[in-house]
């Protein structure tokens, strides 16, 4: 569970994820992902949906959802890469929008387009079981199953591909293998449990 203090500030989470507050709170729905007009037209073309409330006022606000592990992402004016359904609450100054994702998007079944969160402040993401934050540089290249991915931030490249996982090899694989490659320089962030993909068990 997530416990924010608010003196006066506002904050944007997922719509129905507050769970109770002290002091006095004001809530209204946001549009398009809290990203207006525009935005709602893009989310609703691409398919990448996100129901955002702001919750405005002065004492402490708890957020959750369906009892996922909370994790804090501090973003420097850099960006950050989600899947909307992780996204539980980001500072209110924070910007958000949609991003392609092509294949790799796909083969999670979260469709071609991911949130993207970007400025200066923190972003909570959930993930099923606690999260584990992996560092990708350009001489450690790094393999994710898509199906264990959340999010990724800094300066990386990603590629989709197909091979041979460790339960392939003992026969236990269902169809065929795919991975996400990230090459260059950042973060990559999964959580010990995969969600079901395209791809069968991987």
């Amino acid at each position: 569970m997530l416990a924010v203090s608010m003196t006066g500030d506002a904050v944007k989470a997922k719509n129905g994820s507050m769970v109770a507050y002290d002091g006095q709170m004001a809530f209204k729905k946001m549009s398009g992902g809290g990203e207006g007009l525009r935005g709602m037209v893009t989310r609703r073309l691409t398919g990448e949906q996100m129901e955002v409330m702001e919750v405005r006022g002065q004492g402490t606000c708890w957020f959750a959802d369906r009892a996922s592990e909370i994790n804090l992402v501090s973003l420097h004016g850099d960006k950050l890469w989600v899947e909307a359904s992780n996204l539980l609450c980001t500072d209110a100054g924070l910007r958000t929008g949609t991003s392609f994702t092509g294949l790799r998007g796909g083969a999670t079944g979260n469709g071609l387009f991911t949130t993207t969160v970007e400025g200066t402040g923190q972003a909570a993401i959930m993930s099923d079981g606690p999260a584990v934050v992996l560092r990708v540089t350009p001489q450690y290249p790094l393999q994710v199953d898509p199906g264990a991915y959340i999010a990724h931030q800094g300066n990386l490249q990603q590629h989709f591909q197909s091979g041979v996982t460790f339960r392939t090899l003992m026969g236990e694989g269902g169809g065929e293998a795919f991975q996400i490659r990230f090459e260059g320089d950042g973060l990559v962030y999964v959580q010990p449990s995969e969600r079901n993909t395209i791809g069968g068990d991987v």
